[in-house]
């Protein structure tokens, strides 16, 4: 019987804060964007750059964890599955999302202080350099 693979791996920021809720049952389930960007040159040496969004979910603990540490803005590292979900709405439209359903998350970048505001916190944030594919030996 041959196998299938269902593997995303992802590095970015938040675009928003994560927001939790609970299911009838009583799960968590956190949900939040993530945006990873890209750059590049094109063959005449024009720099071009773009942003892909995705829709993140976690469940369980995780739901917990990424709702407790993660801010708007922080770079994070998710591992996790593509799901599709499709439903129609009241008005018998049909709707189709994909979603990076999450089994890992890792916090990158520097650790939030609490001492700091978090306007202080944005421009540390912001002043980073963000590294171009260029930079990287392989």
């Amino acid at each position: 019987m041959s196998r299938g693979l269902n593997k995303v791996m992802i590095i970015g920021h938040l675009g928003r804060d994560p927001e939790m809720r609970y299911t009838p049952s009583g799960r968590p389930v956190t949900t939040f964007t993530v945006a990873v960007s890209r750059t590049w040159n094109t063959a005449n040496g024009e720099h071009r750059s773009e942003t892909e969004w995705f829709n993140i979910v976690s469940w369980g603990n995780l739901a917990e964890i990424c709702k407790e540490y993660l801010h708007k803005g922080q770079q994070v590292y998710i591992e996790g599955r593509l799901q599709t979900r499709h439903w129609d709405d009241k008005e018998g439209q049909k709707h189709t999302k994909v979603e990076v359903v999450a089994n890992e998350m890792t916090m990158l970048g520097e650790r939030r202080d609490s001492k700091k505001s978090d306007d202080t916190q944005a421009e540390d944030e912001s002043s980073q350099p963000i590294a171009d594919e260029d930079d990287f030996p392989f």
